[in-house]
């Protein structure tokens, strides 16, 4: 997809990837995932989307009332796995509805990073239309909790643990 990335470890099979495009690799022939083509993603960091890890990625994903993308096979080094990448790169409900994510390695991620004392206290969102997160998180079975208030344009806020002390990353 032409970036490259930076990983956080945020607890047990859980991280932070902070992803751009790679100015030095060569542009996709398609759109890059993430919104990363679009101004706003170069000149404005944000927390553009989270991840939901799935058992089986195809259910979750044919259940979704909003439209979250092809299921793709991924690999990086030792690890493998099927994500949905939407074919215009554009976030399904502005980041709310998650990315899916169905892990093929038996090693992940997370179990390979540095332990730097960070971890998710939680994540909450803000939407137009809450109810319809809300429907589409119920529709592919997650279980977490994922709080969005009504709010004028979509928004993620993270709230992360830190040795000196708590952050929101929005």
């Amino acid at each position: 997809m032409g970036t490259h990335n930076f990983l956080l470890k945020l607890g047990e099979q859980l991280y932070l990837e902070v992803i751009a495009a790679n100015p030095q690799a060569p542009h996709p022939d398609r759109p890059r995932w993430f919104q990363l083509d679009q101004a706003d993603s170069v000149w404005t960091p944000r927390l553009a989307t989270w991840a939901a890890r799935c058992d089986d990625i195809h259910a979750a994903a044919a259940a979704s009332p909003e439209p979250v993308g092809e299921v793709e096979a991924m690999s990086r080094g030792n690890f493998k796995w099927l994500i949905t990448v939407p074919r215009d790169g554009m976030l399904a409900l502005g980041g709310l509805a998650p990315t899916l994510i169905q892990w093929r390695s038996t090693t992940h991620p997370a179990d390979t990073l540095k332990d730097l004392r960070c971890s998710l206290v939680g994540l909450e969102g803000a939407h137009p239309e809450p109810g319809k997160v809300a429907a589409m998180l119920k529709s592919i079975g997650f279980g977490g909790d994922l709080p969005v208030s009504r709010g004028e344009k979509p928004a993620l806020l993270a709230r992360i643990r830190t040795p000196t002390g708590e952050r929101w990353l929005g």
